[in-house]
């Protein structure tokens, strides 16, 4: 076993793409703090939290950094929102 502990914090949303837009918006800014990792952000249904759903595409770019567009995105990765 790790010594390593994950915090879960419960935050409400009305739907799915709503959960999924929130959880977007704090793991963008949670970024701030070391100890995160956004790219392993999920939502889940509040009556079936063994059912998780990707936030981020978090998949590995050149450079070793991770997108940080949304699951499933349209067209490449990138490091920013697309305007």
């Amino acid at each position: 076993m790790t010594q390593r502990y994950v915090i879960h914090v419960p935050i409400l949303a009305a739907d799915l793409p709503a959960a999924q837009r929130l959880a977007r918006v704090v793991g963008r800014w949670m970024r701030v703090l070391p100890q995160t990792d956004p790219g392993e952000t999920t939502v889940s249904a509040e009556d079936d939290q063994n059912v998780r759903h990707r936030v981020f595409c978090d998949l590995l770019m050149p450079g070793g950094r991770r997108c940080l567009l949304r699951a499933d995105h349209d067209g490449p990765c990138a490091r920013r929102l697309h305007r």
